[in-house]
């Protein structure tokens, strides 16, 4: 496969996650490799519930919380969907969530340099 497709599959797989471990997915979703990181850029994720939620402090912290402890209870579904696509070992995974632009950012380090594998 080239980059560029498995890039496109990772986004699907991702998307795919965040529908069955996330409860919704997103409107628009771009995966970029880096060496040994992948990036994945996800906007319009976030429920109606959750952004009306949003528009105070205490609503932007629970938006957060809540988002990033499923997060890190689905971490194994989140390995098996990258399997899915590329056989790397994951070392890390961090994300993010902006509940003003509605976007969320997930970078996975993974244990190789995945262009080499590539080139």
């Amino acid at each position: 496969m080239t980059r560029g497709q498995i890039e496109s599959k990772i986004s699907e797989a991702i998307s795919k996650f965040e529908i069955e471990q996330m409860g919704r997915g997103p409107e628009r979703i771009r995966t970029i490799i880096f060496q040994d990181l992948i990036i994945i850029r996800l906007k319009g994720f976030l429920s109606p519930s959750e952004k009306s939620l949003a528009k105070t402090k205490h609503g932007i912290e629970l938006v957060k919380k809540v988002r990033i402890a499923l997060f890190e209870n689905a971490q194994v579904e989140l390995e098996a969907a990258l399997k899915s696509v590329i056989d790397v070992g994951v070392i890390s995974t961090y994300s993010d969530v902006s509940t003003k632009t509605g976007e969320k950012i997930i970078v996975i380090v993974v244990d190789r340099n995945i262009e080499e594998i590539l080139a």
